[in-house]
């Protein structure tokens, strides 16, 4: 059996993560906006405020947070059509996820009600889109939270903890992290971790595509993903350093 941990297609180490890069506001009118880059996935995250909640939320005093995501024709080697009318399964479950780890590190008491609305829309997929987004989305919420202080429209910023997401998995038996598609699409256990900069985890989200996988083998893929998630969140920092308008690491 060979290694993979030893002869990644990109030739990294299999705890390294993918080069990742960040520019910001690609997009001039919408309240912030990123376009982030892990190795060759490139997935554009905008924040837009809608001055109201949605109706079953009114009367509470509590904002709320919701996600979209989608694939861009062009994203892929074979052209993704656009999802219209109705979204595929996979659409729905990642936008769920996306709009779920970011509700997790927002005050809605202190939003008041107003909605904040994230759009992540993947340019390029090399694997590794959904976590990507979540990195990116918090980026971008960020900057939003502290613009609307700025403007006035907040007292203070309702961002309560940072979030960022990885892949890990096990290809060949081997434990890698920051899967790219070459290694993602064979791989025997593919695992997506989100997590605050406290350390606590916002979700797991673990598949074995062939053979059940072990407590242990988990447990390894966990302690794989932490080193990872943290220089992403000291990456996400840098890039929040307010002289920067484009970060690589």
């Amino acid at each position: 059996m060979s290694d993979p941990s030893q002869s990644r297609a990109d030739g990294r180490c299999r705890n390294a993560l993918r080069p990742f890069s960040v520019n910001w506001d690609p997009m001039g009118f919408a309240l912030s906006s990123v376009t982030v880059r892990t190795g060759r996935t490139t997935v554009l995250c905008s924040i837009c405020v809608d001055e109201s909640v949605p109706r079953w939320r009114r009367g509470e005093g509590l904002g709320w947070l919701s996600a979209e995501y989608r694939l861009l024709p062009g994203s892929t080697p074979q052209r993704q059509g656009r999802e219209l009318m109705k979204l595929s399964g996979r659409t729905q479950e990642i936008q769920r996820l996306i709009g779920r780890s970011l509700r997790a590190a927002v005050d809605m008491a202190q939003l008041g009600e107003r909605t904040l609305l994230i759009d992540c829309d993947v340019i390029q997929a090399d694997a590794g889109t959904r976590t990507a987004a979540i990195t990116g989305a918090w980026l971008a919420l960020h900057r939003a939270c502290s613009r609307l202080v700025s403007q006035g429209t907040l007292e203070c910023s309702p961002l309560q903890s940072q979030v960022a997401a990885v892949s890990v998995g096990l290809v060949e038996g081997h434990a890698l992290l920051d899967l790219d598609y070459s290694e993602d699409s064979r791989a025997e256990v593919d695992l997506n971790v989100v997590q605050a900069d406290d350390g606590r985890l916002l979700e797991v989200q673990g598949t074995a595509e062939g053979a059940p996988f072990s407590r242990a083998q988990l447990d390894a893929l966990l302690d794989l993903a932490e080193p990872g998630l943290q220089q992403l969140m000291e990456a996400q920092r840098q890039a929040l350093r307010p002289e920067r308008k484009t970060n690589e690491y």
